[in-house]
């Protein structure tokens, strides 16, 4: 293979197109493996969806917990339809190509999502925090304009972190028949490393954006429930410390679902590139799909409040 000074004297080229994969070595049973898709897909979607008709037409829900659980619920749902249509496309009609201009859409969307999650989860800590550790001044505290704050600074921080990767792609020169993708979706990583050009710059920022995003919100969700803790055995009766802690047990699990996937996928991008595709391609699906699946679940199921709105949504009745 040529190094990328050897293609110093080739005119500047970048596919019209790249080719995507589906399930590395599993290309035959794509039909079968489309079912379990469609399913997570399918329930993905609707779990999110109820969630924000839940909390809009509940009046008892309309607090800052719930707000933030909306936004949650919108992000996955973002981060579900950033990847549904070329994920089942390729697995349902073998439609495996891509536009070159469309795969850095898809991957622009695909990492802000990313981003937008990890800050509403550090959001969703700060509420938490605030909560237990002063209740009497929580609802002074996260009034609704300071909600809508933090919300458009999510939206800010990870449109500007993303806006210039699209970008650092597109200087890039790639090398004819070089455009072979690992995933059913445009993951920069994968999409940067088909190119012949020096990609030390688009390495270094993507560092850049995980460090600042994942990485720093990771931290201080931990800093957040050192203090929670803290508060917490500090209070006199232990029924009063459990009551507390149950407050945070869907977070917590959320917290868990979203960023253990991240943390194994960055690592086996780094370090695990000796692995075979179907485990690079594996982490990636679990990281884009499971915690849109499992989040509406968790909440379903450790609260009372959301599970009964929903029942209720599901039911066709509005709660006066």
């Amino acid at each position: 293979m040529l190094s990328p000074h050897s293609y110093a004297n080739i005119s500047f080229f970048q596919p019209p197109a790249f080719l995507m994969i589906g399930i590395p070595g599993l290309e035959a049973i794509h039909g079968w493996i489309s079912i379990p898709f469609s399913s997570m897909y399918s329930v993905a979607l609707t779990g999110n969806c109820l969630i924000l008709l839940a909390v809009r037409r509940t009046p008892n829900l309309h607090q800052p917990m719930y707000f933030f659980l909306s936004m949650l619920a919108l992000t996955d749902v973002g981060l579900t339809l950033s990847t549904l249509p070329t994920t089942l496309a390729v697995l349902w009609f073998d439609h495996r190509l891509i536009g070159f201009n469309t795969c850095l859409v898809q991957m622009f969307f695909l990492h802000s999502f990313s981003v937008v999650e990890s800050s509403v989860l550090l959001a969703m800590s700060f509420d938490r925090f605030v909560a237990i550790s002063n209740p009497l001044r929580y609802a002074a505290v996260l009034t609704n304009n300071v909600i809508l704050r933090i919300g458009l600074a999510i939206m800010a921080r990870a449109t500007l972190c993303l806006f210039p990767v699209p970008f650092l792609i597109k200087r890039l020169n790639f090398c004819p028949g070089r455009n072979l993708l690992s995933h059913s979706f445009c993951f920069h990583p994968d999409v940067m490393r088909r190119a012949c050009d020096d990609i030390t710059i688009n390495i270094r920022y993507g560092l850049y954006v995980v460090l600042s995003t994942g990485a720093i919100d990771s931290l201080l969700i931990i800093l957040s429930y050192t203090l929670i803790l803290h508060t917490v055995m500090g209070l006199a009766s232990p029924r009063e410390r459990v009551r507390a802690l149950n407050t945070c047990v869907s977070h917590i699990l959320a917290v868990f679902v979203f960023f253990i996937p991240v943390i194994t996928m960055s690592m086996i991008h780094r370090f695990g590139r000796h692995l075979p595709h179907i485990v690079h391609a594996l982490v990636a699906y679990v990281y884009l799909m499971v915690p849109p699946v499992l989040n509406p679940i968790i909440y379903s199921v450790k609260s009372k409040p959301i599970r009964e709105a929903m029942l209720r949504v599901l039911r066709g009745k509005r709660q006066d």
